[in-house]
């Protein structure tokens, strides 16, 4: 049901405001929807990324909003302030509020880009966060190159002890070997 209808006038295009979007400001079901007033939040509460990029969410929640500031402040001023976007704004005063409340924090991106363990993480924040995003981009792909390694390994010679477990180098070395091996 459609509480407020959508402006359009020239280059702006602001979205209607359906009672499901109320209803998510004052009672959220899910990760994504509690968190949205940080920007791109992972929706999907499955899979590798979101298990990695979960930490990263809640360390900016944690710094972002203030104590005395209750979590459905954040998300009716995103809702109206920013019409639920990272780029669009609604209405200027409610939108530079947030931006003052939460200190500017965002999380403006995550994807992956060359691979699927390739994590690309783009935030606005403190260096602690953008050293989290660091350390987690990094952990992503090692994990995500250790394992495809290993699978590589494995379609190579089945009856292989090297499994995910063993370092990149030695995973690298030995995929080597045999791709040498079997060229032979």
């Amino acid at each position: 049901m459609k509480i407020f209808k959508g402006k359009k006038r020239k280059y702006t295009h602001t979205r209607d405001i359906h009672l499901d979007n109320i209803r998510a400001v004052f009672f959220p079901k899910d990760f994504h929807e509690k968190y949205k007033y940080l920007g791109s939040v992972p929706w999907n509460e499955e899979g590798a990324i979101f298990k990695a990029m979960e930490p990263l969410v809640i360390f900016m929640d944690y710094k972002a909003k203030p104590k005395w500031c209750p979590r459905w402040v954040l998300r009716f001023l995103h809702l109206f302030g920013d019409d639920n976007s990272i780029v669009r704004v609604r209405n200027r005063r409610l939108s530079n509020l947030k931006r003052r409340l939460t200190k500017g924090i965002q999380l403006t991106d995550y994807k992956t880009k060359w691979e699927y363990y390739d994590l690309r993480i783009s935030v606005y924040g403190t260096d602690q966060m953008q050293d989290l995003a660091d350390a987690i981009e990094h952990k992503v792909y090692n994990d995500g190159l250790r394992e495809d390694l290993a699978d590589q390994i494995k379609e190579l010679d089945p009856n292989t002890k090297y499994d995910k477990g063993y370092s990149i180098d030695s995973l690298k070395n030995e995929l080597d070997r045999l791709e040498t091996k079997n060229n032979k």
